[in-house]
């Protein structure tokens, strides 16, 4: 299976929908009989006036859920191409992406976090055009919105904001013109809800949006560990990915490296924000499946020994189908 991924071979998409649909078997012969969805945050509800939760049936809710996976693989994989972070063209972050899209049942579902993953996807290609030398002020502006967009469908994405700055760090000189417009974007998009707020005499209650941010970080985490010993494939593969990495890291051109730093930075972000959420579930986690995927992806194109490798890739498939058909 690796091996027909590692090269950029257009069939590939039509076997990348076989695999995302045998990653989903067990949602498709026993759909589950009630989703809850909820598309924005609820203090950005009253900008959706229609009623769309009677929409979103189980078997609507998995099926975009999947149409979302798919598109979101296949931007993934020509971004990497793009900025060829892995070296040579390959197939295999898209296929990653739908691996690990499928690692938790809560993953498989539409959530606000995939939806931001689109966000991501976005703010990560404009912020690897930041190595242009021209000036980026209107870039950043965009990035600083983008952040705001996401903010409002899933409150613990404000923390990419320290992504974006991170990002210009990493990239560009110091510009405190650029700094601001990270922030002026921001602000722009929490104007217009403070005045949305205004005109519906609820000005009162604006602060408490940012009320979350208070939180205390939790000492622990109730989880289930009989099901996340399908998480030991992923750190597996993690591990000999970075570890790769690290052996090539200076032999690389300048812009992947930094386009690493920034995938990690990204992922540590994206790994602790769930604390802004007192009831957070599964989902928040796959907002790490980006940049988890794409070292992954390196460790894939680069390994040798195939047998195993392709052991290894299959372990990962078969632990999550048979976690997702049997619930401890």
């Amino acid at each position: 299976m690796i091996n027909v991924f590692r090269a950029l071979n257009p069939f590939n998409i039509l076997w990348l929908g076989i695999v995302l649909i045998v990653l989903r078997i067990s949602y498709l012969v026993l759909p589950p009989n009630h989703i809850e969805f909820t598309f924005v945050e609820p203090f950005a509800r009253l900008l959706i006036p229609v009623n769309y939760e009677n929409f979103f049936t189980p078997v609507n809710n998995l099926l975009i859920a999947a149409v979302m996976i798919f598109i979101q693989a296949l931007w993934l994989n020509q971004m990497v191409n793009k900025y060829s972070l892995l070296g040579r063209p390959t197939f295999l972050p898209a296929l990653m992406y739908v691996t690990v899209s499928a690692l938790f049942t809560d993953f498989l579902i539409l959530s606000p976090p995939l939806i931001c993953n689109f966000l991501i996807l976005w703010m990560i290609d404009k912020l690897l055009k930041l190595y242009d030398p021209t000036s980026a002020k209107t870039t950043t502006f965009d990035l600083g919105m983008i952040v705001g967009i996401g903010t409002l469908i899933y409150f613990p994405y404000i923390y990419m904001f320290l992504a974006v700055w991170v990002g210009l760090v990493i990239f560009r000189p110091f510009n405190w013109r650029e700094w601001v417009s990270v922030l002026m974007g921001f602000i722009t998009i929490f104007f217009f809800l403070a005045v949305f707020y205004y005109m519906n005499d609820r000005i009162d209650q604006f602060y408490k949006i940012w009320l979350p941010l208070g939180h205390s970080f939790p000492n622990k985490v109730n989880i289930n560990y009989y099901q996340y010993i399908v998480l030991i494939p992923v750190i597996v593969i993690l591990a000999l990915g970075i570890f790769r990495l690290r052996g090539n890291f200076f032999k690389s051109y300048v812009q992947i490296r930094k386009a690493f730093q920034l995938l990690t930075v990204i992922f540590i972000i994206t790994a602790l924000s769930f604390y802004v959420k007192t009831n957070f579930r599964l989902s928040h986690f796959i907002l790490c499946a980006i940049p988890a995927c794409t070292m992954m992806a390196y460790y894939f194109l680069y390994a040798t020994k195939r047998w195993f490798y392709e052991t290894l890739y299959l372990l990962l498939i078969i632990g999550i189908i048979y976690f997702q058909f049997n619930n401890f």
